[in-house]
């Protein structure tokens, strides 16, 4: 699949670079695995002089020999002996940079914890020393969100707010993904892009690997993602494990739960048989997996709280592998690819939903988007976006079948809410529904 969007991450990436040629830059790079960021970072930095560093999980001594070995490749740098430390690689390269500027990418930075956690001292004290006068453009990538946060936003950490810049890569937008689509099918149906977005999210490996096998309908999705030698099979676990450690059964159980429609606290309890309020408050603070969504005006209070999978392929993998993981263990692929067609209609109505607040917020036309919701969940509008600075609402309800669209009851829920909130007086107000065709 060609290089697609990122042209703002580029501009930044390829600013950066440009200031470090006059003053020392550090920029953390964040996001999740599969996102695209060593591909954005190799685009990027492609007409710079840079070195490439991949923090394996390998001795120090190892991984140092395999950083002599691009130094003395990419910049000529005859290493002496066997290089030990990091440390001391690390300052040759800052007063290197003192007269010939260069970019130094770091990926997976924070597997560094696991190779030697006193690096991070060291980084600190090389690059207070040299900062001043190198002019390197340093650049450390990570992917496991608990962690990169700890090292550079923990205020007892030695590395706490030495970079000078942060950025976060985040899923194709909406509009991305369209792009993508026709450019693989011309003729494309909005189920497909539903499929497609329902699937990955907008991860930009997921979406390549259905691209390039050729994956671009609904039924070509579904097989391709449940195969045998898959990458998606186990791709929870991947990404998962090492954030959860040993409690990960529980945290599997909970993200489960959630990605099957138990949305509330006093459901997700019942269903896995123990208290779980901590773990909740990790999913979403620590790890940044699930978001509290509260009815709009509503205070924060954990009677109306529901819960949801941020990342939609995450969602999915929860609903349909983990679940049914015992099948897989036979694999029974064909049953499992039967499974999912025969219940995607119902997990598309929520990414149907998760597609359109993304789209709305892409727009930027709106200075709040939600939902709302009584406390009986008897009267509920799926989509608010409001804009406060031109004064006017809209209300959506949200079908995959437009035909299922009741109007009258979109506009008693409307109504109910406008009484109950005592919101939106003297905006212009309007309502509509959202489907298949809107997309």
């Amino acid at each position: 699949m060609k290089f697609y969007d990122r042209e703002e991450e580029l501009e930044i990436l390829r600013d950066t670079a440009l200031k470090s040629k006059e003053q020392a830059q550090f920029t953390v790079l964040t996001g999740r695995r599969r996102i695209g960021k060593t591909t954005l970072m190799l685009r990027a930095f492609e007409q710079e002089t840079m070195l490439y560093f991949f923090v394996a999980r390998k001795a120090e001594q190892d991984l140092c020999i395999d950083f002599a070995t691009e130094m003395e490749q990419k910049l000529g740098m005859p290493i002496v002996g066997t290089p030990k430390s990091f440390a001391s690689l690390f300052e040759a390269l800052m007063k290197v940079a003192e007269n010939r500027p260069f970019t130094l990418v770091i990926d997976e930075f924070q597997e560094f914890l696991r190779v030697n956690p006193a690096i991070f001292s060291e980084i600190q004290r090389v690059w207070d020393l040299y900062k001043g006068r190198s002019r390197i453009n340093l650049v450390a990538s990570g992917s496991i969100y608990r962690l990169m946060t700890q090292i550079f936003s923990n205020r007892n950490e030695p590395l706490y707010s030495r970079q000078t810049r942060m950025l976060t890569v985040m899923p194709f937008t909406t509009s991305v993904l369209k792009q993508i689509l026709k450019d693989y099918k011309p003729n494309y149906m909005p189920e497909d892009l539903l499929t497609l977005y329902a699937l990955t999210g907008g991860v930009a490996k997921y979406v390549e690997t259905l691209m390039d096998a050729g994956a671009t309908s609904p039924k070509q999705m579904i097989a391709e993602v449940v195969r045998k030698d898959s990458i998606f099979l186990n791709e929870g676990k991947f990404l998962l494990l090492e954030e959860f450690g040993k409690d990960y059964n529980t945290y599997f159980s909970i993200l489960s739960a959630i990605a099957s429609g138990n949305t509330s606290r006093a459901e997700i309890e019942d269903l896995i048989g123990k208290e779980i309020g901590g773990y909740l408050t990790n999913l979403e603070n620590d790890y940044g997996l699930i978001a509290k969504k509260l009815p709009m005006f509503q205070a924060s209070t954990n009677k109306n709280v529901k819960y949801q999978v941020i990342d939609m392929f995450l969602s999915f993998w929860f609903r349909f592998l983990y679940k049914y993981n015992y099948i897989l263990e036979i694999q029974a692929y064909e049953q499992l690819r039967k499974i999912i067609e025969r219940d995607l209609s119902t997990f598309q109505g929520i990414a149907l939903e998760h597609y359109f607040r993304a789209k709305l917020m892409e727009g930027q036309q709106c200075t709040r988007i939600g939902g709302w919701w009584d406390r009986r969940t008897e009267n509920e509008i799926d989509i608010i976006a409001a804009n406060d600075l031109d004064r006017w609402a809209n209300f959506y309800e949200v079908k995959r079948n437009p035909s299922r669209y009741d109007e009258g009851a979109l506009l008693s829920k409307i109504d109910i809410f406008l009484k109950s909130t005592r919101q939106f007086q003297g905006y212009r107000l309007s309502h509509d529904c959202l489907s298949l065709p809107d997309m």
